[in-house]
């Protein structure tokens, strides 16, 4: 078992089949050494990797990166580091930061476990963000959901004391698993009532919001923030 709490047999993503247009495929090529970062298992220097010192942001699964792209747009003072599986939403987010010459944007493809037990030091994350994230609803799949107690203690020790965590699911059953997962990490304390779930962020809708909105589905929004000693 990683240091996150999923056996490596158990993947809390399936890579989709979906087609990586020329365009993204040409961005992986020759856009990647701008952008991109290798997973190796050792801890990266941020301020190396970033060129500076500054906030430091991580989004887990974002998709094809529309709302990474609007953060590092409206806050070029902070810095963000997404981590995404599926090549094609990369090669479009790599297009739009080369688009609008963000430079405050590195990228990861990989396994988000692993990266966040091998790669993030620790108390090195000024705010984490996971929206989102496949709520796996079959009960033969729960396993396979990525928010378990030891993922929630293993991020919330790469999180800065004062640091926050925000999720967001637009299934019910989900969100309640996350919300007791969270509230039993002792490194973490609800910025609700306890048992209670967050107001919406203010953030423009994702595209996987989008479609739950759509479906008839409620958004539950769960913040959390990291225990100062």
């Amino acid at each position: 078992m990683s240091e996150s709490g999923h056996p490596r047999s158990i993947r809390s993503f399936v890579v989709r089949g979906g087609r990586t247009t020329e365009a993204q495929q040409r961005a992986l090529r020759e856009l990647w050494p701008r952008y991109g970062v290798d997973f190796a298992p050792q801890h990266l220097a941020l301020d190396s990797l970033f060129g500076r010192e500054a906030p430091r942001v991580l989004e887990i699964g974002f998709g094809n990166g529309e709302h990474l792209v609007a953060l590092a747009a409206v806050h070029p003072e902070r810095d963000y580091l997404g981590v995404e599986v599926h090549p094609p939403g990369v090669g479009r987010l790599l297009l739009e930061l080369q688009a609008r010459s963000l430079t405050n944007v590195r990228v990861i493809c990989h396994d988000a476990v692993e990266v966040l037990a091998a790669q993030i030091p620790p108390a090195s994350l000024d705010e984490a963000l996971i929206l989102f994230p496949d709520p796996w609803p079959k009960k033969r799949h729960h396993k396979r959901r990525l928010i378990q107690p030891q993922f929630a203690a293993c991020l919330a020790e790469r999180l800065k004391p004062g640091a926050v965590l925000e999720v967001a699911t637009d299934w019910q059953p989900y969100a309640e698993h996350i919300l007791a997962v969270l509230e039993g990490c002792t490194l973490l304390e609800n910025c609700a009532a306890a048992g209670s779930f967050a107001p919406r962020a203010s953030r423009a809708p994702t595209r996987f919001e989008r479609r739950g909105v759509g479906l008839g589905h409620g958004v539950h929004e769960l913040r959390f923030r990291r225990r100062t000693p």
